[in-house]
C-alpha cells in the first residue's frame, strides 16, 4: 500500500476502524490507491459523519427539545 495512505490512514481511528470492518478495502487500496476518496466518502457515509448527517441529528435534537418544551408548558 503506498505509504501516503498508509498515514491517513493511521492519522484517522475511523479509516482504521472501517478498514478493519471492511477488509475488502485492503486489495482495493493496494492495487488502486486514487480510490482513496471513494474510501473515505463509504466510511463518512457508514458512521454518519457528512454534513447533512449531522445537520439532521442536530434537528432531531431540535424537536426533542421543543416536545420537551412543550410538554412542561
Amino acid at each position: 500500500m503506498n505509504l501516503d495512505i498508509q498515514f491517513k490512514i493511521k492519522a484517522n481511528p475511523n479509516y482504521q476502524r472501517y478498514l478493519r470492518e471492511n477488509s475488502h478495502w485492503y486489495k482495493i487500496l493496494n492495487r488502486h490507491p486514487e480510490q482513496f476518496n471513494y474510501f473515505a466518502e463509504e466510511m463518512k457515509e457508514r458512521y454518519k459523519l457528512r454534513t447533512t448527517d449531522k445537520i439532521d441529528d442536530f434537528l432531531e435534537k431540535i424537536k426533542l427539545v421543543r416536545k420537551f418544551m412543550n410538554i412542561i408548558s
